[in-house]
């Protein structure tokens, strides 16, 4: 225990706060500057609290204030501690000779002084003690206190006020398991709101960030398919720092969120710079300064998905009560991404079947209107091949006529009847095209057979049938795309000579890649093809072959109308068009628009497959004009939204990459495709 004996104090005015008094005293000078008083005889008297400190000093109470588990204390009346029992120390979080002639203040902050001063203010003026005064402090292990104080006036015999004397509680760990109990409530009732994943871990972050009281809150993923940790969310005091750290990606192996992720362990890291799992990368990139961490892993049944982490505690260190609510917090998580991750897949699956259906209705609109247009022109032509034979007796051409029109009439019947599939008509696609193909070989042979002598002509016809529709050889060659391509451009640049295109190219010495002569053709042919289509008169298309690693890559990109993304996602499917049908009904190869039956990228599909190269479409839809369904005029001159070419360059386009593996020597190989 610590006495004060018979030791006299000398007074000035002073208070909790500066240039505030309560009680006129007199000091040393100098006093303070470090919040400790300094003690000299003399002055004025305080009997009483020599008495009222000797009877603390006495046996008779020295047992009872020694081993109780509050804190004890005297101050005297500008807030210098005087006498306090060892639980005092404990309660406050440092050691005696650290609280001695000290001012209580110096344990508080400046928004808890104001209120002590406030407080003690009124115990003084009122006689009334208090017994409720709570502040927060942090002891000298850096950890978080709440603190519970009690004042009642002490006074001298001649009955004036020469100082305070309570009691002090450390109610850190029943404030902190209440207000841990209200948050979790509030944020277990909160989750089932948030129906979005990316606001439901914006909320979850935010609240992380609040409930622990720290600088940053974050939830990592684990992205298995590349092996790579990424922030989905942040919430940090620096948005700079929150903006740039959703677009971090680092290594699954690295990091103490790595190591969670592996042991699917906590971890606390009260320093950062000691702990050898610690990455600082991602610190450099995101801009974060990262002192402290608590990582917790977020489970999805039997596996760890991601990390929920906490970063720089603001008061204190992260303790075992920190990491059981973070861990309680995790939990709740998990399972709301869980149920979030699967309520967007559901929407995701609707809106793929939305769209297989729309492709499908547009497939089927595209097939009808491939057949009915040559047959309309078949029937026009038969009907002007009988105005011209008209002066021919009609005995030796009528039945002729009369068998190709029932032919035709029967053809037009099964279009009529595609298109009642469109109307949910009872008929399959696969067996009544297939059959049609079938029919018309079968029925043009027989007709030519029947209606002239002329078997060669059958055989022409059979033959023209085959080279169309039937299997061909391919034989894979060595060949050198920075020669092949521009002879290719060469032989195909007055296809599309009537178009105001800015072609550029760019051809870098590359080694051969092994591959049909004619397959490569087709690829560089139906990308540039689709290049051009895509692209306003005015507008750019660029071309380039480059070495690529141990391989060979060819780039056609155009700077035109762009694909929306959901028809990105249908691209390669095949007989997937990107205008509606009666866009291009009318038009001729590389016109603005033209488009195609949609199966040369299929195609392609099919051959990057079948010969071991790989191809890739990236494309921004033209942002003047972001429905699939808006036009462009087709001009950049006749565009309302551009002033300049560049303009146009800006606005949207595709890129499709082709990547071919280089060879040194090969043979020829021998391959059959449709």
């Amino acid at each position: 225990m610590t006495g004060v004996g018979g030791m006299e104090y000398i007074h000035r005015v002073t208070s909790f706060q500066c240039g505030v008094s309560m009680s006129r005293f007199t000091q040393c000078p100098g006093d303070e500057k470090d919040g400790t008083k300094t003690l000299q005889p003399g002055g004025e008297s305080t009997g009483g609290m020599n008495t009222s400190t000797q009877k603390l000093s006495s046996e008779r109470y020295k047992a009872f204030v020694e081993d109780i588990e509050e804190g004890v204390y005297e101050i005297d009346i500008d807030g210098y501690f005087l006498y306090f029992n060892d639980a005092l120390c404990r309660v406050f979080g440092y050691p005696r000779s650290e609280i001695q002639f000290r001012n209580i203040r110096r344990f508080m902050d400046p928004e808890s002084a104001a209120r002590a001063f406030a407080n003690f203010d009124n115990v003084y003026r009122s006689g009334l003690g208090i017994t409720d005064f709570v502040w927060r402090t942090v002891g000298k292990n850096s950890q978080t206190r709440v603190i519970s104080l009690s004042a009642h006036l002490i006074r001298n015999q001649e009955g004036k006020a020469v100082g305070f004397r309570g009691i002090a509680r450390d109610i850190t760990h029943k404030t902190r398991i209440a207000r841990n109990n209200e948050s979790l409530l509030k944020f277990s009732l909160a989750l089932p709101e948030h129906h979005e994943l990316d606001e439901l871990l914006d909320f979850v972050t935010t609240e992380v960030k609040r409930i622990l009281e720290v600088e940053g809150a974050l939830v990592i993923f684990l992205d298995e398919e590349k092996q790579e940790l990424f922030f989905k969310a942040a919430a940090h005091e620096d948005s700079t720092a929150q903006r740039l750290a959703k677009e971090q990606r680092w290594p699954a192996d690295t990091g103490v969120s790595g190591r969670v992720i592996k042991t699917g362990e906590p971890a606390v890291v009260d320093d950062v710079s000691s702990d050898p799992d610690f990455y600082p990368v991602v610190d450099l990139k995101a801009g974060f300064t990262t002192r402290s961490l608590l990582d917790v892993p977020l489970r999805s049944r039997d596996r760890v998905i991601g990390v929920l982490s906490a970063m720089n505690k603001k008061w204190g260190r992260f303790d075992d009560i920190d990491v059981e609510l973070l861990n309680t917090l995790a939990s709740s998580v998990a399972l709301s991404i869980e149920n979030v991750r699967f309520a967007e897949e559901l929407k995701d699956a609707y809106k793929e079947v939305s769209s297989l259906n729309r492709a499908k209705d547009k497939v089927i609109n595209h097939l009808s209107h491939e057949l009915k247009t040559p047959l309309s022109v078949l029937g026009a032509c038969l009907s002007i091949i009988e105005k011209r034979i008209s002066s021919v007796p009609k005995k030796l051409w009528g039945p002729v006529m009369d068998r190709a029109r029932r032919n035709l009439e029967r053809i037009l019947e099964v279009q009529y009847e595609v298109e009642d599939i469109m109307r949910n008509g009872h008929y399959r696609t696969h067996y009544l095209l297939t059959s049609l193909l079938d029919a018309c070989r079968d029925q043009l042979a027989g007709l030519v057979e029947i209606e002239s002598d002329d078997v060669d002509l059958v055989e022409r016809v059979s033959a023209r049938i085959d080279d169309i529709f039937g299997p061909r050889e391919y034989v894979s060659e060595p060949i050198r795309l920075d020669q092949f391509v521009p002879r290719f451009l060469d032989d195909l640049k007055d296809s599309f000579a009537h178009r105001n295109v800015d072609f550029k190219m760019e051809f870098e010495p590359v080694k051969p890649v092994m591959i049909p002569s004619a397959v490569l053709g087709k690829v560089v042919g139906g990308l540039v093809r689709n290049a051009v289509e895509n692209t306003p008169d005015g507008g750019r298309v660029e071309v380039s072959v480059m070495p690529d690693g141990d391989g060979v890559e060819l780039v056609v990109a155009d700077y035109g109308v762009g694909i929306t993304e959901e028809n990105q996602r249908r691209i390669f499917e095949g007989f997937f068009t990107t205008q509606e049908t009666i866009d291009y009904s009318s038009k001729s190869p590389f016109d603005f628009n033209a488009g195609g039956r949609g199966a040369d990228l299929l195609r392609m599909k099919i051959f990057s497959e079948r010969y071991g190269f790989r191809i890739h479409m990236s494309s921004k839809r033209c942002k003047h004009i972001p429905g699939a369904r808006d036009k462009c005029p087709g001009d950049v001159d006749l565009c309302p939204h551009c002033t300049s070419v560049e303009d146009c360059l800006d606005s949207g386009g595709t890129v499709f990459t082709v990547f071919f593996r280089a060879v040194g020597e090969s043979r020829g190989r021998k391959d059959e495709t449709d």
